[in-house]
């Protein structure tokens, strides 16, 4: 079992950055893919990023290349999403995922565990 709680959501500017933070429990984190997904009013949840149990593989959506970084810590049982140049269109519920399985995917069907989500507002 692993338990997700986001946090670092938060109101930004236009151009601004924010950092979300994933803390995990269970003993299983450290073989566990992550991912982060968003969800916007009125839409489909979609994949932001994913990164393999190594931190050897990383995966992002388009719209996201370049400006975000998708990290963890298995020290601290942690995955990181670090958000640079945000824009309005990143305005979203941003939610973590755990995978059962050593290898990221950007499906989220695939994911076995999911936080509540931390809401990230970009305004323009």
């Amino acid at each position: 079992q692993v338990q997700l709680v986001e946090s670092g959501g938060g109101l930004v500017q236009a151009g601004g950055s924010l950092r979300l933070s994933c803390a995990a429990s269970g003993r299983t984190f450290s073989s566990a893919a992550m991912g982060w997904f968003r969800q916007a009013p009125g839409k489909e949840r979609e994949f932001v990023a994913a990164i393999s149990w190594s931190g050897g593989i990383t995966y992002y959506t388009d719209s996201v290349k370049g400006r975000f970084t998708i990290s963890r810590a298995d020290a601290k049982n942690t995955v990181y999403l670090q958000m640079n140049s945000l824009k309005p269109e990143d305005t979203a519920a941003y939610y973590c995922a755990a995978r059962s399985l050593r290898m990221p995917t950007m499906r989220g069907l695939d994911y076995n565990y999911w936080g509540q989500g931390t809401q990230v507002t970009v305004s323009s």
